[in-house]
This record gives structure tokens, C-alpha cells and sequence, in this order.
């Protein structure tokens, strides 16, 4: 298990504003799933798995708590086997997001889901992320070429615009490439409670008291100005028709 892994795990344990705000994040995720089979890549610190049943949870990087070890630019999942992929801050780290989304569609079933939560590069978070952030977020990058967006031997290596050039600005241009995957919802998140909790840092500026009025105000933000403002991504796509 990589030193980065542990120390989000004790992020994990130490911050409970953290994982009142991921409480919040994993219920909507769960939400947005079919019934079914669960397929959840890069799973990270493990803690998805206590939100929805039948999660088979992989990443690239061993751990105990994982159910997989696999790159998701190939998965060893047979075609159509699964009702849902979800994905947390998993596809900015890929080499190819590309390749990889051909292959969640791979695996899906009709009508299975992609429910992912990623970084939303908007005009406050690109600034925070380039002044303050340790990842990239590149908005010059060509998600749509061959060429990889990142490293593909450090799985820390990440260009946290990946995610909007994909869904939002690359919408149309994802239709063309993948038409079987169609976004059903597309919603911004976290203008406040995410980037003054510090993340997985051992910082927060959020009283453990204060996070729930918070994350209240943070949809109410959202809803008027995430374009604009917001740190997250939620996207929950559909598979249609048979490949």
C-alpha cells in the first residue's frame, strides 16, 4: 500500500468534517445507481462500499480492503456484465479518460449507469488549483487525442481539467466519440464545505458543527454560480442501446 493511500486513510479517520462532507457526496452517488452489480474504480481508501451493496471495488494499486486490482484503460470484466461504474476523482488520474470511458462502456449493460465525482475546473477552482494544488489543471489539454493527460507509471500523476474538457466543453464531441453514453445529469458541487475542509490535508477550516449548514448553503451556491465557482463534478451518464 503506497504512503499516499495511508495518509488519506488517516485523513479519513482524523477529520470528521471530511467524511461528513464524503456522506454527502456517496449519497448521492448511491442515489443515481441502477439495482445491480457495482463496479467502483480507483477505490481508493475503501469507504464507498459502505453506501451500496454488490460493490465490487478495484483500483490500480493493491490494498486489503480492495476487491481488484486493475487498470481501468482494460478491465477484466466481461461486455455487459455491470448495472453501474462508479467513479471518485478516479478519471483525472488516467492516462487515456478516453479509453478508459469506451471501456466502462464496454462493461455496462443497456441501460447501465456511469455515476462518477471528479474536480470541476471552473473560473475559482482553476485559479485555486494552479496557485494552491499539488495536480495539474491544464485546460489546454486534448482529452480527445491519442495522447495521454497524464503519466501512465505514477497513478498521482493527474490534470484535474480533464473532467470538464470531457463532459462540459467536450460534450458534443463525446456523443460523436462514444454515442451509446449519454449524460443524463450534470451538476456542479462544493463552492465552500470541499476546499475549506483542506480535502485529505491535514487542514480545515470548517468547525465540525458548521458543515452541515454548510454544504446546505453549498447547493443553494451551486445552483446560481457553480459554472463559475464550484470544485466539483457530478456526472451520472447512460448507456443505451446494445454494442
Amino acid at each position: 500500500m503506497s504512503q499516499a493511500l495511508e495518509r488519506h486513510r488517516a485523513a479519513w479517520r482524523q477529520k470528521p468534517v471530511l467524511r461528513a462532507i464524503y456522506h454527502d457526496y456517496f449519497t448521492r452517488i448511491a442515489a443515481a445507481m441502477r439495482p445491480g452489480r457495482t463496479l467502483e474504480i480507483g477505490g481508493g481508501t475503501g469507504n464507498f462500499k459502505e453506501y451500496a451493496t454488490g460493490v465490487l471495488s478495484s483500483d490500480i494499486q493493491f490494498a486489503p480492503w480492495l476487491d481488484l486490482v486493475a487498470d481501468a484503460q482494460c478491465l477484466p470484466i466481461a461486455d455487459g456484465s455491470i448495472d453501474n461504474v462508479v467513479m471518485v476523482d478516479v478519471l483525472h488520474h488516467i492516462e487515456r479518460p478516453l479509453q478508459a470511458l469506451a471501456d466502462v462502456v464496454r462493461v455496462l449493460r443497456p441501460g447501465g449507469r456511469l455515476v462518477l465525482l471528479e474536480p470541476g475546473a471552473t473560473a475559482v477552482s482553476s485559479l485555486a488549483f494552479t496557485l494552491f494544488h499539488a495536480e495539474r489543471c491544464d485546460r489546454s489539454a486534448d482529452v480527445f487525442s491519442a495522447a495521454p493527460t497524464c503519466s501512465g507509471t505514477d497513478p498521482y500523476d493527474a490534470n484535474q481539467a480533464v473532467p470538464t474538457l470531457i463532459f462540459v466543453d467536450g460534450e458534443a464531441e463525446l456523443r460523436r466519440r462514444l454515442p451509446r453514453l449519454r449524460i443524463i445529469e450534470r451538476r456542479w458541487l462544493s463552492t465552500l464545505a470541499y476546499p475549506l475542509s483542506g480535502g485529505f490535508q491535514p487542514w480545515c477550516l470548517v468547525p465540525a458543527a458548521l458543515v452541515r449548514p454548510l454544504l446546505a448553503l453549498d447547493d443553494a451556491l451551486a445552483a446560481r454560480v457553480g459554472r463559475f465557482w464550484a470544485f466539483r463534478l457530478f456526472v451520472v451518464a447512460e448507456v443505451v442501446g446494445s454494442g
